[in-house]
């Protein structure tokens, strides 16, 4: 008996987990049909989602912790470039994510009681209220809370100290603690088949098939506002730059990277594919050397897409009104929590919760939204992971062809 678990177990971690979760949506959705009686199911998404809220906030933390605890590397302007651009296009993606949420506002299937004891904000004056209370919430109470304002402001002022004072010994202590964390993340991820067809067996069960036709305007949103970014937006600030037509670098990164990062759903996986690229496109190995693995942390523009869509869809299930500061102010802070998404298995998906603490929404709702994105992450991570891993190059080579254009021009 033992060998055949120990079989099934090295079946199940053998498949790819695409495949997996594909597998538990089938399964969840054929047991809602089947024996929508069964409630003991639902008791596998309750763990799954119960997992993730516990142990996202600690990860957020010592994320943040250990990234600005390390010392950092002196870099000559060319890579200053290519860091700007990371970081304008990142907002850039997010600006188009809340703009098109405005246009066609989403709304997702989330828990009656949960929601329906929810206070919504009476406006922006209540919304910059909570942020600025959220922010100073003690640290310890922050992080059992799951008041993730908090979470990343204390954060970041200890790993700005740390970086300071601690000793290399520390700092290393810190690298240590997120990467032990980062693996207890994995695990629960790798269990995520399970959960999934949990929550999907309780969506089906309560709300019938109809449910996916809402995640599915969803998933159409999330697609049209990464390829809009991808092939209209970083399009934009690469000719900014260059002054060229930009299209044949996007269309080989998106060739050559892109679909590979869409099918692997690893930034980090993908950094030797993308190494290879910048290779062949004759760049400079000293920038890109250090560029594409930082791209890989840092250049979330997909992230950034699925986080403003994502909350917003909760903002407008909640009937919470939004005003243009708040939008400003979500556009922004889903472009920083983009750039922390990296590393973290569900990436962007974790970070949901940070976001949605801008409006005050409880971290039992936002992690409800989590759950949301997991059921549609099939689809949404490999594309997300696409346009994040390709605009690695597609800004690397603009960088390095923007600074070979300058010395031409002396």
């Amino acid at each position: 008996m033992g060998k055949y678990w120990s079989k099934c177990a090295e079946l199940y971690n053998n498949t790819n987990l695409v495949v997996r979760i594909i597998i538990g949506i089938i399964l969840g959705i054929t047991f809602a049909l089947i024996v929508p009686n069964y409630e003991w199911i639902c008791t596998l998404g309750d763990l799954f989602v119960g997992a993730l809220k516990a142990i996202a906030p600690i990860l957020v933390f010592v994320l943040v912790v250990s990234s600005l605890s390390q010392d950092g590397k002196k870099q000559d302007g060319k890579f200053g470039t290519v860091i700007f651009l990371y970081l304008i296009s990142t907002l850039c993606a997010s600006i188009t994510a809340v703009s098109v949420s405005f246009l066609a506002p989403q709304k997702l299937i989330l828990d009656a009681d949960i929601t329906t004891a929810y206070s919504v904000p009476a406006g922006i004056g209540d919304v910059i209220h909570n942020l600025l209370i959220n922010i100073v919430v003690n640290p310890i109470a922050s992080l059992t809370e799951g008041n993730y304002l908090g979470i990343l402001f204390w954060a970041i002022i200890f790993g700005i100290s740390a970086k300071t004072l601690a000793s290399v010994e520390t700092k290393k202590l810190f690298s240590d603690i997120s990467e032990c964390i980062s693996a207890v993340v994995k695990w629960v991820i790798n269990l995520a088949p399970l959960g999934i067809m949990g929550l999907v067996f309780e969506a089906v069960s309560t709300n019938g098939l109809d449910i996916f036709q809402v995640y599915g305007k969803l998933i159409l949103m999330l697609a049209g506002c990464m390829f809009f970014v991808f092939f209209v937006i970083n399009p934009i600030i690469v000719f900014a730059m260059l002054r060229i037509n930009p299209y044949p670098l996007i269309f080989r990164c998106f060739k050559e990277s892109g679909l590979t990062a869409f099918f692997t759903r690893s930034s980090a996986a993908n950094i030797p594919i993308n190494m290879a690229l910048c290779e062949k496109l004759g760049l400079d190995k000293d920038m890109y050397s250090v560029s594409i693995p930082l791209g890989a942390t840092i250049n979330m523009n997909g992230a950034a897409v699925t986080i403003s869509v994502m909350t917003l869809a909760a903002v407008h299930t909640l009937g919470i009104p939004v005003t243009l500061p708040t939008a400003l102010c979500l556009s922004i802070l889903s472009a920083f929590a983009a750039c922390g998404a990296s590393g973290i298995a569900g990436g962007s998906l974790l970070l949901i919760p940070m976001a949605c603490s801008l409006f005050g929404i409880p971290n039992e709702i936002a992690i409800e939204v989590v759950g949301v994105g997991f059921i549609i992450g099939v689809i949404q991570d490999s594309l997300e992971t696409a346009l994040n891993s390709s605009a690695d190059v597609v800004f690397t080579a603009t960088a390095d062809y923007y600074a070979k254009k300058k010395l031409e021009n002396k």
